[in-house]
């Protein structure tokens, strides 16, 4: 994987993706930042969410699940001294299908979480990251 990230001004950056996507980053104004984009840490909690649904939402079709829908509300907390990395990274799965079993939806996220999300493995090096779901029943 390859990619680039250029300085625009202030603190507001493009990164480029190997595959040709881009995405603005910016930091607040307290900053120097014009909030523009989002900043460089909401964009790892935003891979990790990716990251995890893809693996959710496979599994379960995989499982031939009737899945209409997957989200996932992430909350974290970072340390209080420099580096500021992730301590706790919290993900609540709302998966919403016809006639969906908890134990099916929660068996993707135990493989997501422990075999298959790299993301999540990795942030699990200095986080305490957790899981909890609901299913919506269309």
């Amino acid at each position: 994987m390859e990619a680039k990230v250029k300085w625009v001004d202030g603190v507001m950056f493009v990164g480029e993706t190997g595959s040709g996507h881009a995405v603005v980053m910016d930091g607040s104004p307290d900053h120097g930042g014009r909030n523009m984009g989002a900043r460089p840490m909401e964009m790892i909690l935003l891979g990790l969410g990716g990251c995890s649904s893809f693996d959710v939402v496979e599994i379960l079709r995989k499982g031939r699940n009737d899945i209409v829908d997957c989200r996932v509300e992430i909350t974290a907390e970072r340390a209080e001294s420099i580096p500021s990395v992730f301590t706790k990274i919290h993900l609540h799965f709302v998966v919403t299908g016809r006639e969906l079993k908890a134990n099916a939806v929660e068996r993707a996220i135990k493989l997501s979480a422990e075999k298959y999300c790299s993301a999540s493995i990795m942030l699990g090096k200095t986080a305490e990251v957790t899981h909890d779901f609901e299913v919506i029943e269309v």
